[in-house]
């Protein structure tokens, strides 16, 4: 999924605006199977993946504590320009992190036929492209 971020602690080039095309591994665990034996049936996923396309698809996502956010959101946001989308930390370790916890908040919206206390997020991954990927794990 192609969107922007930048890095602003980073001292090189990636505190600049540069884009990836992203793509994310959800790994979903269960404390017992449903009647099809399942953890969980991706086909149920939907609601997810259209999170996912309007929390990424083509935006610039910038960490909150970012010193330019206002400026950025001043100047880009509703202006056609660019949608802005922050999060704690907008790197792939932060991401992947994020993810985790949101899509485990989320799951009772997910997977409603689901006991939501039985299925859960184990691991996220996150790859900026073919060789860059951050991995968080439940703990």
């Amino acid at each position: 999924m192609p969107f922007a971020h930048r890095q602003w602690r980073h001292d090189g080039h990636c505190a600049l605006i540069h884009g990836h095309n992203w793509t994310f591994e959800i790994t979903f665990g269960a404390n017992h199977l449903d009647a099809n034996g399942f953890v969980v049936d991706f086909g149920k996923l939907k609601p997810l993946k259209s999170w996912f396309e309007s929390l990424f698809d083509h935006t610039l996502v910038l960490s909150a504590d970012d010193p330019q956010l206002a400026l950025f959101q001043h100047n880009l946001d509703g202006n056609g320009f660019a949608r802005i989308v922050t999060v704690p930390n907008c790197g792939a370790e932060g991401l992947a992190r994020y993810l985790l916890h949101q899509i485990n908040e989320r799951l009772d919206i997910v997977v409603a036929d689901y006991d939501v206390r039985s299925v859960h997020v184990c691991r996220v991954v996150v790859r900026e492209d073919s060789k860059n990927f951050a991995t968080y794990e439940r703990a």
